[in-house]
């Protein structure tokens, strides 16, 4: 016993050594005469030097008392629930006190009375809170629970002929042989409910007078059980355990509170407010927490997730754990890469958590391709719910960290910050997923950011005025150096924000500058990647259609079958994932509220936005004035562009998908920022972003849920900052998308316009909008023209492409059907062609019936402004041209096999001609016009015509009325054309047009090349061209000067013709006598 006694002090010596002095040396624990004293400083220097509360001197405990119930004195209360918890219903101050007050009094049952001393209390409720025994037979108490008997605690008794009695002196090597025999158990499983029970006696504890000598034990019991839970935590060995790799406090951080194995609330604030004194108890925490993290980094939301993310929600509402968390330097890591922020760093495994997550997505969508819609909508509600709950976590442990301090919000920012700087590779063109934050993370982050905000976005702007533009050079978290900026290049970008400002940035602009990043790299890069794989999913099915047209080539060869069925079972498992991914993206992203948080965040920014844009007007109190001014401010040019296309790209993917949770305000904030900035294009350099301004227009007038004209339809029509500028806006942005300098601009430009002509006839019913456009063409003619040249273009260039591609498909449709002994490459070969012309007039057919009808609505509004010289003439031999094609001998040609399938309609085509034929039948220069087209105008044309309309019922009586006399008029008008070329025979060359070959009526000298043409010539060129004809030099209608001596020359010319025509028309007129 000798040896283990020693033993015993060795590791008290050692624990001392750890723990240091928790408590003045002052603090002992009640004396129990002198031999107790003596054995009590030999047996345990930890009760006589670190006491953590006074205790007085223990007088005399054999004084008799007046009997009482010991049961009420002692507070014991058995309950039948499955764990017995103990209740001290009253309590006694112990202190010095003379002989007769060392006794407690008790209630006098019915039938007999006992005495119970402050020792028999003391042992029954130690005994109690540690389940200890010193009697070999006495194994279970009254309540069943199994008790520890510590035998060496017995025998050093028995050795220094004391008392054979629980008490204080005794419990610190009491606990520490029953702690370290106890099997299965682990010392800090024992412990904590040891911890649970003595808490709840302190806590029901009400001294009945000053130094009460059982409050001064349950104190003494209670600092001891911390004491030792923390040498279970950090030093199992002191109980004969091994260390394990991860802490000891991990699984108990991890179970409920209330469980006896749980971490409560009084355990960590005790175990907190040993932190100044015993440098272990931190370590022990900090231990803890990044082992939270580390395991949790190993598990997905398939796991068992929950339990670590609570027990982090639970720890950060305790300010000293929140330090110790943000003073780690796993919090804010000095360098680190987006590949491993989501492990390496201790928030990054919790936000990691997502439906997102590898095998989470098959998880709720297995077989994806064999699902109907409904489980697929019912799969993505469950996940909406689930990501909800953990997100709502996330913000709630943000929250505690930011409200903690100033240094915890700052390393809270500082992370965020981590997170945007170093995901900049997640909004290039190609993303390697090996090298940035997975999406999950990133829109986790993104959702908590948005909800930061709530506080400050009230419906009336009030805080707006805090959001300091300055913040971005302010020395910035957000790294915004190689961002595009929205108007200047890169050098002055630089030079703009190397004149730092001084002053300190507000938390209302750190968070509001975050939260625009997040939306860049986060959501909006998700956004982008969602619609790259639904179209690599498209091409992959396409591809697996024909790798299996191959299986015939190996259905006689076994090995080479076995072989190409786990190729393609490969290749089926990808697209099985890419689905699987693709429904959780979208059960993640079309998340009703998530979004409905977003619009609010978005709308802040058009706020604000339009304010720097127009620094002068206090917007929204007061509509946008426009234009905005025509210098543009510095700060305004250099922002970054994400600030507006975070805007563009989100309400594009809102209207697109999910309209319903646009509000009535935020679209008129949408449609006045989409107006301002078409309308003052200059300010935004990139065209494509100013294409997603018409984009959102666009897809907000789409039919939805009972409204014909979409969400914003109804108030384009409305609002009047619409009816004042929209449509010049829209002409304004068709005519700017003719050339945007990238790459794909031919493409691009047919995509945007008839975006345009979509938005146009959602409007056109509006008179007041075409009244503008009719004062538009008058007021400011050159800019009407140069759209209604373009227009022509259009019309010209998609109608030939529609039907060439139908008259390629009307030939190989023939051959291929007609020709059965066609080699079987040269089959193959003719069905790719014949596939290529079926894409290609869907594509050109969809914008020809646009493009169309806008010409029609034009040219019924605005007859003047399209029979302008230098338009008319073009128009005129693009109606004929076509009209040609459909109702000419080639007409034939146009037959293809189910045209509907391109959205080709001849009749309505051929209608919608002939609309715009009829639109202008009143203006002589259209008619002289077409008379004069010598390629494609043919008589014969408008007779077959109005057969045609005639027998399909296409028109009515009093438009094919109007009809045929509009071809006699053209039959007219080319019988005096062809009579007045005839009357000027043998025109001189130089009296021609070196362009169009006709004689000129107004010509005009090209200041660089010298050369003379006809003004509606060089008018009309210009409209496309900005450059001399002849020489290429810039070139501007301005610039040109008059020939007048050309120009009478001309006339006379014409005058002598003329006067010889009339002279010849007078003789020949003159009869006999």
């Amino acid at each position: 016993m000798a040896d283990s006694t020693s033993d015993a002090d060795k590791i008290r010596n050692k624990r001392l050594a750890k723990l240091g002095s928790q408590a003045p040396s002052s603090a002992l624990a009640p004396e129990r005469g002198n031999s107790r004293t003596n054995a009590s400083s030999q047996s345990s220097p930890i009760a006589a030097s670190s006491s953590s509360s006074d205790v007085s001197k223990k007088p005399d405990t054999h004084t008799p008392v007046t009997p009482q119930n010991p049961f009420s004195q002692l507070g014991l209360k058995a309950t039948h629930s499955e764990g017995t918890r103990i209740n001290i219903t009253s309590s006694v101050v112990r202190n010095s006190l003379p002989a007769p007050e060392r006794t407690i009094s008790k209630k006098r049952s019915s039938s007999t009375a006992s005495l119970e001393t402050v020792d028999d209390w003391e042992e029954k409720a130690l005994s109690g809170i540690f389940r200890l025994s010193l009697d070999p037979k006495a194994r279970q108490d009254v309540h069943g629970h199994n008790l520890h008997f510590v035998g060496g605690v017995r025998k050093d008794l028995e050795d220094n002929k004391e008392p054979v009695r629980l008490n204080t002196t005794v419990l610190d090597q009491a606990i520490l042989e029953a702690a370290s025999n106890l099997g299965k158990t682990t010392p800090l499983d024992y412990l904590l409910a040891c911890w649970k029970r003595v808490s709840r006696i302190f806590k029901t504890m009400k001294p009945v007078r000053p130094g009460d000598p059982k409050q001064s034990i349950i104190k003494e019991a209670r600092r001891l059980c911390m004491s030792y839970c923390i040498f279970a935590i950090t030093i199992p060995d002191m109980f004969g355990r091994e260390a394990s790799e991860s802490s000891q406090l991990i699984s108990h951080l991890l179970v409920d509170q209330e469980d006896d194995r749980g971490v409560c609330h009084e355990f960590l604030i005790e175990l907190i407010s040993r932190f100044s004194e015993d440098e272990t108890a931190e370590e022990a925490m900090t231990v803890a927490i990044h082992d939270l993290s580390r395991q949790l980094a190993k598990k997905s939301m398939n796991d068992d997730y929950k339990p670590y993310v609570l027990a982090l929600r639970n720890l950060v509402r305790y300010p000293a754990l929140v330090n110790l968390l943000v003073q780690s330097p796993l919090f804010l890591p000095k360098e680190t890469t987006a590949s491993i922020l989501e492990t390496d760093t201790l928030l990054g495994p919790f936000f990691r958590v997502s439906p997102l997550q590898g095998d989470v997505t098959t998880n709720y969508f297995s077989s994806p391709r064999t699902r109907d819609k409904s489980y697929i909508a019912n799969s993505q509600n469950a996940l909406r719910l689930t990501l909800r709950a953990h997100q709502s976590d996330l913000l709630d442990i943000t929250n505690h960290i930011i409200k903690t301090s100033k240094e915890a919000r700052e390393k809270m920012l500082g992370w965020f910050a981590i997170c945007m700087n170093t995901n900049h590779k997640r909004r290039a063109m190609q993303v390697d997923p090996n090298t940035v934050s997975s999406d999950g993370f990133m829109i986790n982050v993104t959702v908590c950011l948005d909800q930061l905000c709530e506080p400050f976005m009230d419906a009336t702007f009030s805080k707006i005025d805090r959001i300091d533009v300055e913040y971005l050079r302010r020395t910035p978290r957000i790294d915004i150096k190689d961002e595009t900026k929205l108007n200047v290049d890169q050098h002055a970008s630089d030079e703009y924000y190397s004149h730092v400002v001084d002053g300190q940035s507000n938390f209302i602009s750190e968070v509001f500058f975050l939260t625009l990043a997040a939306h860049h790299y986060g959501s909006e890069a998700t956004n982008t990647q969602l619609m790259q794989l639904e179209k690599d999913l498209k091409w992959m099915e396409k591809k697996i259609v024909e790798i299996e047209a191959d299986r015939p080539k190996f259905a006689s060869n076994p090995v080479q079958l076995a072989q190409f069925d786990r190729a393609l079972k490969k290749y089926t498992d990808r697209i099985e994932k890419g689905f699987s991914y693709k429904y959780a993206v979208q059960g993640v992203l079309l998340d009703d509220l998530t979004q409905a948080r977003s619009m609010q965040f978005m709308r802040y920014v058009i706020i604000w936005l339009l304010r720097i844009a127009s620094p002068r007007q206090q917007i929204p109190k007061e509509i946008v004035r426009l234009p905005l001014p025509q210098e543009q401010s510095e700060v305004w040019q250099c922002l970054p562009e994400y600030f507006l296309d975070d805007v563009v790209g989100n309400f594009k993917f809102i209207m697109r998908n999910m309209p319903q949770v646009i509000t009535a305000t935020q679209s008129d904030e949408l449609v006045m920022l989409c107006i301002t900035f078409l309308q003052c294009s200059k300010y935004i350099k990139n065209p494509g972003l100013k294409s997603g301004l018409v984009t959102i227009l666009y897809h907000g007038i789409w039919p939805v849920y009972g409204r014909s004209k979409g969400i914003l339809g109804d108030l384009l029509n409305s609002l009047p900052f619409a009816t004042e500028y929209l449509l010049h806006a829209l002409i304004k942005f068709y005519i700017e998308v003719e050339s945007t300098g990238t790459h794909t601009q031919f493409y691009d430009k047919f995509n945007v316009r008839y975006e345009i002509f979509q938005i146009i006839k959602c409007i056109w019913s509006n008179t007041v909008y075409r009244d503008r456009l009719a004062q538009e063409s008058k007021v400011n003619i050159d800019f009407f023209v140069r759209f209604v040249n373009l227009l022509l273009n259009d019309v010209t260039f998609v109608l030939d492409e529609s039907l060439s591609a139908f008259v390629k498909i009307h030939d190989l449709q023939q051959e291929l059907r007609l020709n059965s002994t066609m080699d079987p490459a040269q089959h193959t070969e003719k069905e790719e062609a014949l596939t290529d012309a079926k894409g290609k007039a869907k594509s050109y057919m969809q914008l020809t019936n646009e493009t169309v009808a806008m010409l029609k609505l034009f040219t019924e509004a605005l007859a003047d402004s399209f029979t302008m010289p230098e338009i008319v003439q073009r128009l005129a031999d693009m109606l004929d041209y076509n009209l040609d094609a459909m109702i000419g001998p080639k007409s034939s040609h146009l037959k293809v096999e189910d045209p509907q399938e391109y959205g080709f309609n001849p009749r309505v085509l051929l209608a919608e001609i002939v609309d715009v034929y009829l639109n202008l039948r009143r203006k002589e220069n259209f008619i002289v016009a077409v008379a004069r087209d010598g390629r494609s105008y043919k008589p014969a044309n408008f007779e077959n015509t109005t057969i045609v309309l005639r027998n399909k019922g296409l028109k009515s009586t009093e438009e094919l009325t109007a009809w045929t006399a509009l071809g006699q008029k053209f039959k007219k008008a080319k019988e005096i054309d062809d009579q007045a070329e005839e009357d000027l025979g043998e025109v001189p060359e130089e009296f021609l047009d070196p362009l169009m070959f006709t004689i000129m009526e107004d010509p005009v000298i090209l200041p660089t090349s010298k050369t003379s043409l006809d003004r509606s010539t060089i008018r009309s060129h210009l409209l496309s061209d900005p450059n001399d004809p002849f020489n290429r030099a810039p070139l501007k209608i301005e610039d040109v000067i008059p020939d007048t001596a050309l120009k009478a020359r001309i006339q006379a010319f014409k005058d002598e013709k003329k006067g010889r025509r009339l002279a010849e028309a007078n003789l020949m007129d003159t009869s006999p006598g």
